[in-house]
């Protein structure tokens, strides 16, 4: 058969942009239900790879169809039956299907072996059950070319990797065969699943295994009621008896799956039916996008949201770190202690400030004195506001690395970055870092110069040369660098009175050389420039706490360019509609390497045609109100997913209220029979 897809190619193309955007990891941190986003990632990345992406570039390709189901279903012995071989395992042990069995028409081996579809899965021939993480690949010639049955792991097996493996095997089928049972039917996990194929409008048949023949017209019959109420109406059911089997391997009896195999062989011989069951699990696929990509971006938002916040968080304890150094530098509190000491050693003695006002011509006298006939002790004073001033640094940058980890270790994302920092580094983040000294002290020095070549510069442009000379460049600097501490907002007392005449002495003495205004430019500037250099390295601190979110941060237009990949996906939605038979000009359509026949019978139809009477429960018992599949169709027939009223009810199923899923005759005994 060949089928085509009338220009494909932009449809093509727009999934592969969107999925090189799932490429990153988009959910780094724990933001919200973050294993749920994870998880639809995941799957979103799976079915690109393993169906869309696949199926668009070849919608000639043989027909995939998943037999998925519960634990214990008969999914493997079912497969087994409708190939007519020993192709899978079964057993009573669980789980028993541990890696999928795929099994093909000859015909078709060639492209099931290549990594057309389940790319991640490695390909593998002959005996056994496989491994897990593989895909085994098994011919059966009994099987029509055109049509592949796939044999799942367990929805609910126990363990998870087959769990996982069973979803991703569902997401990748043309058509899923569901197999649940009599005595599980009901079961919500089973449900879940197919409330995904309806969402996702995937074609979807249902095979009700091991009916007791007494519960046979109750059980399908409120199996197709819940079929309807959950949206699926129309899906092909499938009773399979149950049957006493000799051994656990035997295969069931032919009539047993009659109606299941001329369904799928139906579908393997009319090119038409079957690119209606891949148009129409296709559509669905690509319809979901439109929902599923916004809601991951809406998510993807939330994670760069809640990593600003843990930007923000760092930005407000070092913040408040530049806001405390401000203080410090204007409050006087410099001014005491060491510098306040080495202040009245170099200038002589500390009584001049209670006749200042008088006195400043004498007090340039001795300053010039104490510059140029003894060693000067300005060396000594630059230390002490050296060591003060880093002092000051130091505690404020402990006070934000504490504040800064305190927030990370109260946000679960912050507490899953420092998680995956480790307990040594997260425990180094809570105080300054070890470097800080050294890079402090050489940025107070870096200040110091610029200081002092702002006076040399500054004396220079005003012709106050010999001023700045009889002081000395270092004394006139040094006096710049105290005006620089000019309040004393943190001092009381005694101190407040010494500190506070230790900077307005500074200041007279400066404008005595430099001029009122002039003495308001140098102290800015000399401040401002301080202040930026601190600024930097409370910046490198907090880039300890920023640098560890670089490398789990979502690109910046994530979430733009996902939305905007949806967007071109939705608009080339409508070249599925173009997938066609052949032209005429191709001659025939028929099944590839089998021989042409003529339309495939009416009472075979694909999953998304009319349900009509041809299409009902097998197993139903032949009364006026339910016929046989073979039987005829009138007007008493009612199709599977049609209305139910009371001329169309079986006998035993009452018409209002609930019904009761249990067989008439007694509860259905939910063990496997005969390894099923």
């Amino acid at each position: 058969m060949t089928v085509r897809m009338v220009g494909n190619n932009g449809l093509h193309a727009a999934l592969e942009a969107l999925r090189r955007r799932l490429d990153h990891d988009l959910f780094p941190l724990a933001i919200g239900d973050v294993a749920a986003h994870r998880r639809d990632l995941r799957e979103l990345r799976g079915q690109l790879d393993d169906y869309l992406l696949p199926r668009v570039a070849a919608m000639d390709a043989p027909l995939l169809a998943v037999v998925g189901g519960s634990t214990g279903a008969g999914k493997s012995t079912l497969v087994n039956s409708l190939t007519q071989a020993d192709v899978t395992e079964p057993g009573v042990l669980r789980p028993t299907t541990l890696a999928p069995t795929l099994v093909a028409n000859p015909a078709d081996e060639a492209w099931f072996g290549r990594p057309n579809v389940l790319p991640g899965l490695a390909r593998r021939t002959g005996g056994g059950r496989g491994e897990p993480g593989t895909l085994r690949i098994v011919t059966a010639g009994t099987l029509p070319p055109g049509l592949a049955l796939l044999d799942a792991p367990d929805i609910d097996s126990v363990v998870t990797a087959n769990r996982e493996v069973a979803a991703q095997l569902l997401a990748a089928a043309d058509l899923w065969l569901f197999v649940t049972t009599a005595a599980r039917y009901a079961d919500e996990v089973p449900w879940g699943f197919l409330r995904v194929a309806r969402e996702r409008s995937t074609a979807l048949a249902v095979v009700l295994d091991r009916v007791p023949p007494e519960a046979r017209g109750l059980v399908t019959a409120d199996l197709q009621r819940l079929l309807d109420a959950n949206g699926l109406e129309g899906t092909p059911l499938f009773p399979v008896p149950e049957v006493d089997l000799p051994h656990e391997n035997a295969r069931l009896p032919g009539e047993a799956v009659r109606a299941i195999s001329d369904w799928l062989a139906g579908l393997a011989a009319d090119a038409h039916a079957r690119a209606a069951v891949v148009r129409r699990t296709l559509s669905g696929a690509l319809d979901s996008l439109a929902v599923r990509v916004p809601a991951l971006a809406d998510q993807v938002e939330r994670q760069r949201a809640g990593l600003a916040d843990l930007r923000r968080s760092v930005e407000s304890a070092y913040g408040s770190a530049m806001a405390g150094f401000d203080d410090g530098i204007r409050d006087g509190s410099l001014l005491r202690g060491e510098v306040l000491t080495r202040w009245q050693d170099f200038i002589g003695t500390g009584d001049f400030m209670r006749s200042l006002e008088s006195r400043v011509g004498r007090l340039r006298e001795r300053l010039v004195s104490a510059f140029t006939g003894r060693p000067a002790p300005d060396t000594q004073l630059r230390t002490a506001l050296e060591t003060s001033v880093e002092a000051l640094i130091r505690a404020a940058a402990d006070g934000a690395a504490e504040r800064a980890l305190e927030s990370w270790s109260g946000m679960p994302a912050g507490r899953d970055v420092l998680e995956r920092a480790g307990v040594v580094t997260a425990g180094r983040l809570g105080r300054a870092s070890a470097t800080l000294p050294a890079r402090a002290e050489a940025a107070i020095r870096g200040w110091q110069s610029y200081v002092l070549e702002l006076v040399a510069k500054e004396g220079a442009e005003r012709r106050t040369t010999a001023r700045v000379a009889s002081f000395g460049v270092n004394g006139a600097g040094l006096l710049l660098m105290l005006a620089v501490f000019a309040s004393t907002g943190g001092l009381t007392g005694l101190e407040v009175g010494i500190a506070g005449g230790t900077s307005v002495l500074s200041q007279k003495l400066l404008e005595a050389i430099f001029g009122d205004q002039a003495v308001r430019s140098l102290t800015q500037a000399a401040r401002e420039d301080l202040r930026n250099r601190v600024h930097v390295l409370f910046d490198e601190e907090s880039a300890r706490f920023t640098d560890l979110l670089a490398g789990v941060e979502p690109p910046a237009d994530a979430a733009a360019g996902l939305r905007e990949a949806a967007l071109a996906v939705r608009d080339r939605r409508g070249e599925v509609s173009g997938t066609a038979p052949a032209a005429a000009g191709d001659g025939p359509v028929t099944p590839v390497d089998a021989p042409a026949s003529g339309p495939a019978d009416a009472s075979v139809r694909p999953v998304d045609a009319p349900a009509d009477a041809s299409v009902r429960p097998v197993d139903a018992p032949a009364d006026a109100s339910v016929k046989p599949a073979g039987g005829p169709a009138d007007s008493s027939v009612r199709p599977a997913g049609g209305p139910a009223d009371a001329s169309e009810r079986t006998a035993d199923v009452p018409v209002d209220g609930p019904v009761d899923p249990r067989p008439v005759d007694g509860p259905v005994d939910p063990r496997p029979v005969d390894g099923r």
